[in-house]
C-alpha cells in the first residue's frame, strides 16, 4: 500500500509559514501546482486553513526539510511510518471452519426452505457454499437429500443474524406486497349499510319517542313547581 500525506493543503501551509523549501518542492512533497504554492505565499488563497505540521505527524523529519533546504534539487520524501497498516483484505467467499462444513446442507435446506426469495449468490455468501450445491439441495437431488434437516445457519455458527436480516432485507426490496386472501377482504359499503337498517332506525324512533316524552314530563313538573315557589318568595316578603 503506497504512503500519502495526509492533510496536503494543510502541510503546505505551513512549509510556506515554517521553512525555506522553494515552491517546487512543496509542489512535489504535497502533490500540488506551484502555483498553488505562490498563491499560499501571497495569502491569496487557502487563508481559512490551519497549517500542519509534518514532523509532528510523523511524515518529515527535520533532518529532510534541513537538506532540502540546501539543495533546491532535492526532492522531499516521506519518512517511513513508525506503524505498519495492513491492507485490507479483498472480499471472497465466506469461509467456514472444518468442523462446521458437514452443517453447511442442513443450513442450505433451512434457507431454501425458510426463504425461497433469497438467490443463490445470497445463500452462497451467507454459508459459504457454491450454486451447484444449492441447486441440488433446492432441487431434491443432493446425494444427502434424504437424510437433511433444516437447521437455522445463525444457531450453528455459519452466518450472523444481522447478515441473514440484511440479505432477506434485499431480497424482498422491491417485492410486492403479499395480496389479502379473498375470505379476508371486507365487503363492500354498499352490503354493509344494507345490513339492519330498517332495525337501526326503528330503535333511533323508539329512543327519540323516549326522550320526548322524558322532556315533556320534565318541563310540566318544572311548570307546578314555580308558582309554589313564588308564592313562598311572595310570603317571606
Amino acid at each position: 500500500m503506497a504512503q500519502q500525506l495526509l492533510m496536503p493543503k494543510a502541510t503546505a501551509v505551513w512549509l510556506v509559514d515554517n521553512t525555506a523549501l522553494s515552491f517546487d518542492q512543496i509542489a512535489q512533497f504535497c502533490k500540488m501546482h506551484p502555483l498553488e504554492i505562490k498563491a499560499i505565499a501571497d495569502g491569496e488563497s487557502h487563508q481559512g486553513i490551519k497549517g500542519l505540521d509534518p514532523v509532528q505527524t510523523g511524515q518529515l523529519t527535520r533532518e529532510e526539510i534541513a537538506k532540502a533546504e540546501a539543495d533546491p534539487n532535492h526532492k522531499l520524501k516521506l519518512a517511513e511510518p513508525k506503524v505498519r497498516v495492513p491492507e485490507a483484505k479483498r472480499k471472497g467467499p465466506r469461509y467456514t471452519p472444518v468442523s462446521k462444513r458437514q452443517d453447511r446442507p442442513n443450513a442450505i435446506y433451512w434457507l431454501v426452505r425458510n426463504h425461497p426469495e433469497l438467490k443463490d449468490a445470497q445463500v452462497s455468501r451467507l454459508v459459504g457454499t457454491t450454486k451447484s450445491t444449492i441447486e441440488q439441495i433446492r432441487n431434491r437431488t443432493h446425494w444427502n437429500s434424504a437424510n437433511l434437516t433444516p437447521m437455522d445457519p445463525v444457531t450453528l455458527g455459519l452466518c450472523t443474524q444481522i447478515d441473514l436480516d440484511l440479505e432477506i432485507e434485499r431480497a424482498n426490496k422491491g417485492r410486492p406486497l403479499p395480496s389479502a386472501a379473498a375470505d379476508e377482504t371486507l365487503a363492500p359499503t354498499s352490503e354493509t349499510e344494507k345490513l339492519g337498517f330498517g332495525a337501526g332506525n326503528d330503535r333511533e324512533e323508539e329512543e327519540k319517542e323516549i326522550d320526548a316524552e322524558a322532556v315533556f314530563a320534565k318541563l310540566k313538573s318544572l311548570k307546578r313547581e314555580t308558582p309554589e315557589e313564588d308564592e313562598e318568595d311572595d310570603y317571606r316578603r
